[in-house]
């Protein structure tokens, strides 16, 4: 028994993964490019994004992220998604110990590396991470990633907090699926296939 870790983020061009949907939502390092996502959210996008939620039993969130989340979806029942977000399974990490109002939601309180360690062990879900750039900066070093779900959309912002930043654990990763949508977002999901491989291409 085990749980798949499965990583779910918008990106730019540029692997920029800061506050996608919508300004304000992650200003952090004087970054003032937030909602660069919204002008390419179709149809597409959406089934996309159902079929990634469609496989998930639960959400893994920092704190920032639960906070940003816990206080949208709680007060939007009537939204599409608001049924399954609200009523699946959710975890947050933290160094303080906190009380989560959010329903169906377990606190994970201490090194996060560990803590996610364990719930993968002891639980038998497909456990989906939304967003939490430091999050998964630790998770990629504790090689704790088993998926990564990407929609890279067609824009360049040139700076913000980036996926991939220098330091990132070296990893070799299997193409399992893709496709594109009629606004030029990529989706591409990979498998994480260990150590990367190498040689000469001369």
């Amino acid at each position: 028994m085990a749980s798949r870790l499965v990583v779910s983020t918008s990106l730019s061009l540029d692997g920029v993964m800061q506050a996608p949907a919508g300004p304000g939502e992650d200003d952090s390092g004087g970054f003032r490019q937030g909602g660069w996502m919204a002008p390419h959210v179709d149809e597409g996008f959406g089934q996309v994004m159902g079929d990634v939620f469609g496989r998930a039993d639960s959400m893994l969130l920092g704190r920032r992220s639960y906070d940003i989340l816990a206080s949208y979806w709680p007060n939007v029942p009537e939204a599409d998604g608001a049924e399954q977000i609200n009523g699946m399974r959710k975890y947050v990490t933290t160094r303080s110990p906190m009380t989560a109002e959010w329903q169906n939601t377990e606190v994970l309180v201490g090194e996060a590396a560990q803590t996610i360690a364990d719930l993968k062990e002891r639980t038998d879900q497909v456990i989906l991470v939304q967003g939490s750039s430091d999050l998964l900066s630790t998770l990629q070093k504790a090689e704790l990633v088993d998926e990564y779900h990407l929609l890279v959309f067609p824009v360049v912002l040139g700076q913000g907090k980036r996926l991939f930043a220098d330091g990132t654990t070296p990893a070799g990763l299997e193409l399992i699926k893709s496709t594109t949508t009629k606004t030029g977002v990529v989706y591409s999901a990979y498998e994480h296939a260990g150590k990367p491989s190498y040689g000469s291409a001369v």
